[in-house]
């Protein structure tokens, strides 16, 4: 990865934890002129990852995620670190149920250190990872697959799920906002999601906390639903209140 391509996926980063800021914030904070930060930003908007407006960027707003194989370079290190303290917390022997992101496959992988795991997923990427252990049974839900991501959706995903009742349920979201919504961006996707939080026992959240604001327009279900979040800090009080008024633990990597 040449120099530009460094600063535009820590560009990618920032806004990710910001949301917005301006080209004058942009260029002190990489320490360019202007005029390279606006063509970076320039090459980031045409590609669909950032949106621009009037003096400033920002991530696209909360109609459309960004392209699945741009999110897993980021936050690679978080996200192993959380994978690593959600695994702690799920026992050899268990069932688990695993849905779509970038974040539950670093769950996945985590979890190879386990024995005689049964994992139930519409996520093909969790299911491979997973498979790479002999003493697992893996279970893929039937549906549509989704290329980009490979993740597995629809009625057919949904419906067979309902067969099962298992142990933990590890899910990815979008956003989470002040009120403690859980919110994604394909309505699909989130059909499997709630699924997932209605048959499982314990059900963990696995975000890092770029995902706490960040907006999205379909509602996947309630903090309250959750046993634990497992994040990485720093994580403002609010949310942190948020989370303990609801009853949730939150462990921050």
């Amino acid at each position: 990865m040449n120099k530009a391509d460094n600063r535009r996926k820590n560009l990618l980063e920032f806004l990710n934890k910001r949301g917005y800021a301006t080209i004058e914030e942009l260029a002190q904070q990489f320490d360019v002129t202007p005029q390279t930060m606006r063509r970076d930003i320039n090459q980031l908007a045409d590609a669909g990852q950032v949106q621009r407006f009037h003096g400033g960027v920002g991530m696209p707003l909360g109609t459309e995620n960004i392209i699945y194989d741009q999110r897993k370079l980021l936050f690679t290190e978080e996200k192993r670190r959380i994978a690593e303290l959600v695994a702690q917390h799920i026992p050899d022997g268990a069932s688990v149920c695993i849905n779509i992101g970038t974040t539950t496959e670093a769950v996945a992988y985590a979890l190879l250190e386990k024995k005689n795991l049964r994992v139930l997923t519409n996520n093909l990427n969790v299911a491979r990872i997973c498979a790479g252990n002999p003493s697992f049974e893996v279970i893929i839900a039937g549906g549509t697959v989704r290329s980009h991501d490979l993740g597995v959706i629809g009625v057919g995903a949904e419906s067979f799920m309902r067969e099962f009742r298992m142990d933990f349920g590890v899910i990815g979201i979008s956003g989470i906002d002040e009120e403690g919504n859980l919110l994604d961006f394909d309505y699909r996707e989130v059909s499997v999601a709630r699924t997932i939080i209605a048959q499982s026992r314990r059900v963990f959240l696995a975000c890092d906390n770029s995902k706490f604001g960040r907006p999205a327009m379909v509602s996947v279900g309630h903090v309250e639903q959750l046993e634990a979040v497992f994040s990485n800090g720093p994580l403002a009080d609010h949310w942190k209140s948020m989370l303990k008024k609801s009853g949730v633990q939150l462990y921050l990597a």
